[in-house]
Order: structure tokens, then C-alpha cells, then sequence
């Protein structure tokens, strides 16, 4: 099963997650610092809330396509690739206090888009690998890849 992942960076955390519990009665599936996501059984979606500044407006943060396996991560990344769109891979990366594989591409008005599987639970917000910070996670002033320099946070 996929389902649409749709991340807002809001500046009341505790007033969001009650307000989404309530929408879609549910709780959160993960809470940790500054961040809270429902995996939503109807609509199928994953509604991300990350902690953003006091008094600014929730905005969107990023949106996604959660899949299943590391295969599909490969297959899509193949396929935007074919279709001739710009990507950025990132694999073994720990965004959102989960390790991922993940493909991100840019839609025509700058949405950061990110194909990606969850494959364990982490303990950081952010990092690749090698330790350094991973582009989910990176502010966008400091990178130049294109979903993280379009606005993109968080995975």
C-alpha cells in the first residue's frame, strides 16, 4: 500500500496534533520533539506536523508518497529520471526520527516532492549516514539541491 504524505511545519505543535486527533480520529502514530505524524487509515495518509516558528502561519513543508519496499524507491526514481525530471537520492538517511531511502524531485511551482520508504525508527531528526545532516533536514539556505533549496525540511 502507498499513500500521499502531507507535511505542514506549524507554529502550535500541541494545538495541531488535538485539532488533527479530532479531524481524523486518531492519534499520532510517532511523537518526538518538535514533530508529530498520524499514519491515517481513511483517507490513506501520512499528515506529518513539524514544529515551526511562534506566530507564522502554518505553510507546507513538503509532500510525498510513502511506499513499501526499497524497490519501489528504485523503480520511482527510475522513472522520474526517465520522464527527464532533476532528482536528488538519498539512502540510509535518517529524517524525521526514521531511517529512509528516498528520491526527491521539484514540481513546477517549487513543491518538494520525496518517493520514500521507512526502513526502522531513529533516534534523530536528521542525518545521513556518514553523520552529516541529512537535505531533508538542512536548512535551505545552506543547500543548493532542489528539493531542499525549494523549501523542504523535513521527510
Amino acid at each position: 500500500m502507498s499513500r500521499v504524505q502531507l507535511a505542514l511545519r506549524v507554529a502550535d505543535l500541541e494545538g495541531s496534533v488535538a485539532f488533527y486527533s479530532k479531524l481524523f480520529d486518531t492519534e499520532p502514530a510517532k511523537r518526538r520533539p518538535g514533530y508529530a505524524n498520524f499514519a491515517i487509515a481513511e483517507p490513506p495518509l501520512k499528515l506529518v506536523l513539524i514544529e515551526g516558528e511562534p506566530d507564522v502561519e502554518t505553510r507546507l513543508d513538503h509532500l510525498g508518497v510513502e511506499v513499501e519496499t526499497v524497490e519501489q524507491v528504485t523503480a520511482a526514481t527510475s522513472r522520474v529520471k526517465d520522464a527527464g525530471l532533476a532528482t536528488f537520492e538519498e539512502n540510509d538517511t535518517s529524517c524525521c526520527y526514521a531511517l529512509q531511502d528516498k528520491v526527491w524531485v521539484t514540481g513546477p511551482g517549487k513543491e518538494p516532492w520525496e518517493v520514500y520508504v521507512v526502513k526502522a525508527d531513529a533516534a534523530t531528526l536528521g542525518k545521513s549516514a556518514d553523520g552529516a545532516p541529512s537535505a531533508c533536514c538542512t536548512s535551505t539556505e545552506q543547500s543548493t539541491e532542489p528539493a531542499v533549496a525549494a523549501g523542504c525540511a523535513c521527510g
